[in-house]
């Protein structure tokens, strides 16, 4: 006879979950008491959007569900940000989340809410547990869920007096995985695609990708002599310093690319889905009439077709597929030239262009890119600062990128601390920005207590970057909303038992790295950056006097 809390725990441990992020609440000591029994380290949060967000980055480091646990009501409705970035970037994720005792239902109980439709539109499944002894059962479907097809979240809610309750239950092992593969016909149809195209392009996506993936990739394009250009924040499924890589396609991207992009002939996806991001707003690409061949290998068969016609569309794998393809034959004719044209855009898009004040982010992200270790994890959350990192730092490894394609603020620390418990072993760098590190930064606490020597980058030009960008391009010089008054980020990181520096000058940056290193704890290096900074390639007073310009345009029309 267990508890309810116990035989979630041993089904935890049967599917091998080493790790389960947590806010703790009275709603599942049970569980708990479960995860202590069972010796399932359980990492203690600040709040649960950032414990939502830990295990989300553990679902992409690792390829399969990252575990939270949270309390009912306001834990489950803090938590949906974690959810909603699982969901967008197609991420395995498990939300355990407290409910009121099943007797109580229906009656407006203490911070009771209906979990089904909450998070309807979010997870790929939600469901509730009733019966005690059938836990293993619902356990293993989720993780069988938020593993198939496109990966996602998952929600099970768990009514207290169901996990306190005792009862025999039959464990349930894993599930063997589905054993992926593409036939002969499939292949041929993507090697008959690309050979007849002459402005071919390769977009990998998803989220779940190791190594070899990456190597395979390689391996075909360079064979083939095929561009690859990654989706946004995807940067890291390909070395970036092959002849093929020609940049990424997302908020910011290079002119020169989204304009490939646009005149086309032969699109293959491996995995994206090619949506908004990618396409500038459907503006390079529109389902209305693509313009284009698009190859669509993807693992979830209501994906095809759901915004492009393909031909052919192919619902399998894409490690797979990039399997079967990777030693394919090249043909006789090559797109060589189509490829160097688009790989010499890109090396000039990596050109930098210095930015106003002492400390130049784009400095930074060189010196980080020549200087970090090649399997360095770099996280980020959402701001322009993030421009920079797209543009100047080459990824050289899969997995050394952690970043919400969500565009979801506060992400960064959060997905740091899960890396560097994951891999301690490797050095792990969260850079973000003024606005964007305030969204979760209690979670320096939870970075202390459970050693995770995480260095964060602070880029603080005193205000919300993105938003302030928008502003003046819609309604320049009034501004509303987007100026902050920040804290001493480098006080506040040795307020938490850490390390911090401030840096007022880019030759300052090495030393100070050098020294968050050899710390060993939790550190934050604070750049304090010309207010005049914006974005990589326009100051703010520029972009203020084209959103001016545009309105006197619009007033004299």
């Amino acid at each position: 006879m267990r508890h309810g809390g116990r035989i979630l725990a041993d089904a935890l441990a049967a599917h091998g979950v080493g790790r389960v992020y947590s806010v703790p609440g009275e709603s599942f000591l049970a569980a708990l008491d479960g995860l202590r029994d069972v010796g399932i380290p359980n990492i203690v949060c600040r709040q649960e959007g950032g414990a939502a967000m830990m295990a989300e980055a553990q679902g992409k480091l690792t390829g399969r569900p990252g575990v939270c646990f949270v309390t009912r009501g306001p834990g489950a409705a803090n938590a949906s940000a974690g959810v909603h970035v699982a969901r967008q970037d197609s991420t395995p994720m498990i939300l355990f989340v407290g409910q009121i005792a099943r007797a109580d239902r229906d009656r407006d109980a203490f911070q009771e809410v209906d979990y089904r439709r909450m998070f309807g539109g979010l997870a790929k499944w939600v469901a509730e547990i009733d019966q005690t002894d059938r836990i293993p059962e619902y356990v293993a479907r989720a993780f069988d869920l938020a593993m198939s097809g496109r990966p996602g979240p998952v929600v099970l809610s768990l009514p207290e007096d169901m996990l306190s309750a005792r009862c025999e239950a039959r464990d349930l092992p894993p599930a063997p995985r589905p054993v992926p593969g593409v036939s002969e016909a499939q292949r041929a149809a993507v090697i008959d695609a690309l050979a007849a195209a002459e402005r071919p392009l390769v977009i990998p996506g998803g989220s779940v990708w190791d190594q070899r993936d990456a190597d395979r990739l390689a391996r075909f394009a360079g064979a083939w002599g095929l561009p690859v250009a990654v989706p946004f924040r995807r940067q890291h499924m390909i070395d970036n310093r092959l002849p093929v890589y020609v940049g990424d396609l997302g908020i910011g991207m290079n002119p020169a690319l989204g304009r490939a992009l646009a005149v086309s002939d032969c699109v293959l996806s491996l995995g994206s889905r090619l949506g908004d991001t990618l396409t500038d707003g459907f503006t390079l690409m529109n389902p209305r009439g693509q313009g284009r061949r698009i190859v669509h290998v993807h693992p979830d068969p209501d994906e095809i077709g759901h915004l492009w016609r393909a031909d052919p569309g192919i619902a399998a794998c894409p490690r797979a597929m990039l399997a079967a393809l990777a030693d394919a034959p090249a043909p006789a004719r090559r797109p060589e030239a189509w490829t160097a044209g688009l790989r010499a855009a890109y090396l000039a898009w990596q050109t930098p262009r210095d930015t106003p004040g002492a400390v130049r982010m784009e400095r930074v992200m060189a010196w980080l890119s020549g200087n970090l270790p090649e399997d360095a994890i770099i996280t980020n959350g959402a701001g322009n600062f993030a421009s920079f990192i797209h543009r100047y730092f080459r990824f050289k490894r899969v997995g050394t990128q952690l970043a919400p394609t969500s565009g979801s603020m506060g992400y960064g620390l959060p997905a740091a601390i899960a890396a560097k418990l994951h891999h301690p072993d490797r050095t792990v760098v969260c850079i973000a920005g003024d606005g964007d590190i305030q969204m979760t930064i209690n979670e320096l606490s939870t970075a202390t207590q459970h050693g995770a020597a995480v260095i964060v980058v602070v880029a603080n030009n005193g205000r919300y970057g993105t938003i302030r960008m928008h502003q003046e391009r819609h309604y320049p010089g009034r501004v509303s909303g987007t100026d902050l008054a920040n804290p001493d980020f480098a006080a506040l990181a040795r307020a938490y038992g850490g390390h911090g520096e401030t840096v007022t000058d880019d030759a300052a940056f090495a030393p100070a790295f050098a020294r968050a290193v050899a710390a060993g704890r939790m550190a934050i290096i604070e750049l304090r950056l010309d207010p005049e900074a914006l974005t990589p390639g326009a100051t703010l007073s520029q972009v203020r006097a084209q959103g001016l310009a545009a309105q006197h345009g619009r007033a004299g029309d």
